[in-house]
């Protein structure tokens, strides 16, 4: 199998490549295997080097050719949310959505809209591959509009050649060169000019043969029969048809094998073989083009429908979310707390952890806001919101509570779970302490330290809270800048300078 194409290589991760090269060569058994097995290894990918929505719709595409029409909606639909989310005019979203259109073909207007949007996008972005794909995908789509749909318009011809003949000008070899080449020869022969294609369709041909590119054959011959009719060389036509069927039915692309076979059975009329013509059409049958036809369409509508569901869904939990933070420092507020704080604290529990509660309030903050301003000390907030998260675990439950005061929980302390709440404490109080809060408030007479009182016990929240609560009454009035700890079994009160 080919390796190193360029309409792969580099846009999505090996393994789904891979299954694409397998799914393209006709190996439907080992595609389908590969294909659970990406979708199994990594369900949520994508980050680092590859675009999400990009990789999201190469896999709705191959859901489709490989029937799953339900996982090949989610998926659209996902990616579709994605890009609604964080939208770029980048080459990534050019990519995906050529191929979201390209996904939608049936459903011709909205695809139409997606490709040339895409074109649009992947030439301001100066990204020749990228702008190579969407004009093959656009091209495609045009020129099916005459041979798949029975629109008869010279122009969508014309617009789909001049498609694909820049995309040939953009690239130099691999599948996408194949494929235009093979799709612009089949435009040229409707246009009339047999010669140019047939001239064009060999070269892609014989390349798609060295590569065990069967989709790419299957284009090829499909193209070649039509040649072969055209010239009133029927048994030629007839032989190029059912080389096409046979490679567009190992791809599995039920389209094109719903086309072809028409085709073939309208070859074998000509011919007068009946038997031919009956099996042609039995081959039809069983690709369901109706049935195809309509699904795609509903695809279409349906995808439609959950993109907007899902993206209202994502910006009720937004909301949501918005409502559980603070504004200033982006921690959980005091609602975010309630919700999520007895939660947390039954889950360590229940592992046989110690959960602790640490009540933290910011020393001097009044002569910060007295003497540096209110905006200063919105700034000094977030800087001790910042030293917090620095010196907690991604788990733990930071919150503020109100003004200059917050709450820590954390959560499956183990190991020396006792020590675990005093000794991130002091941590905080290192942290805060030792900050260095001229370069954000300049000189101040007072600089902010942090009193912490500490909590521990498998008890409610509220409980939690209140023995926290007056851990920190005595850490302020034994002098700021220290931790007291009140823990469930009544331990001795301790103090750490």
């Amino acid at each position: 199998m080919e390796q190193d194409d360029p309409m792969l290589v580099g846009r999505i991760p090996e393994q789904d490549r891979h299954v694409r090269l397998l799914l393209d060569s006709g190996r439907i058994e080992e595609s389908e295997a590969a294909f659970d097995d990406t979708i199994a290894s990594s369900p949520n990918l994508v980050g680092g080097e590859w675009s999400r929505p990009v990789v999201i719709v190469h896999r709705a595409l191959l859901a489709w050719r490989l029937g799953r029409v339900s996982l090949a909606l989610e998926l659209a639909a996902d990616a579709w949310t994605e890009l609604d989310a964080e939208w770029r005019n980048d080459a990534s979203t050019a990519h995906a959505l050529s191929m979201l259109g390209y996904l939608l073909e049936g459903h011709s207007t909205p695809a139409l809209e997606l490709l040339a949007r895409s074109v649009r996008i992947a030439r301001e972005a100066g990204d020749p591959e990228t702008l190579a794909h969407c004009l093959l995908r656009e091209g495609t789509t045009l020129v099916a509009r005459v041979l798949v749909h029975d629109v008869r318009s010279e122009r969508y011809l014309v617009d789909g050649l001049e498609k694909f003949n820049e995309a040939i000008e953009l690239t130099s070899y691999g599948a996408l060169r194949r494929r235009a080449m093979a799709s612009s020869a089949r435009a040229l022969v409707e246009l009339g000019s047999i010669k140019a294609a047939h001239e064009r369709v060999l070269e892609a041909l014989e390349d798609a043969r060295r590569t065990d590119d069967l989709f790419g054959e299957a284009l090829s011959y499909w193209t070649l029969a039509e040649v072969h009719r055209r010239r009133e060389e029927l048994e030629e036509s007839r032989t190029a048809a059912s080389r096409a069927l046979h490679g567009a039915e190992l791809s599995k692309d039920t389209l094109l094998i719903t086309r072809l076979s028409t085709d073939l059975g309208a070859i074998c009329k000509q011919l007068g073989d009946h038997v031919g013509e009956a099996t042609a059409l039995r081959r039809a049958l069983r690709a369901s083009g109706s049935t195809v036809s309509v699904l795609r369409e509903g695809l279409a509508q349906a995808l439609e429908q959950r993109r907007i569901a899902v993206h209202a869904q994502r910006k009720a939990n937004a909301a949501e979310a918005a409502a559980l933070r603070d504004p200033l420092t982006g921690l959980a507020n005091r609602l975010g707390l309630e919700r999520y704080g007895p939660g947390l604290i039954e889950r360590s529990a229940s592992r046989g952890c110690i959960p602790w509660l640490l009540l933290l309030d910011v020393d001097w903050f009044k002569d910060v806001n007295d003497r540096a301003g209110h905006s200063m000390g919105d700034t000094a907030l977030r800087e001790v919101a910042g030293l917090l998260r620095s010196e907690c675990r991604g788990d733990d439950l930071l919150c503020r509570w109100a003004g200059d005061e917050f709450v820590i929980l954390l959560v499956d302390s183990t190991g020396d779970g006792r020590n675990a709440g005093p000794a991130v404490a002091e941590r905080i109080r290192a942290a805060v302490d030792g900050h260095d809060w001229s370069q954000v408030l300049g000189e101040l007479e007072r600089l902010p330290t942090v009193s912490i009182g500490a909590a521990a016990g498998p008890e409610r929240l509220e409980d939690l809270f209140t023995a926290a609560d007056v851990a920190l009454y005595r850490a302020k009035h034994g002098g700021r800048n220290r931790v007291e700890v009140n823990d469930s079994e009544r331990r001795a009160p301790q103090t750490v300078e």
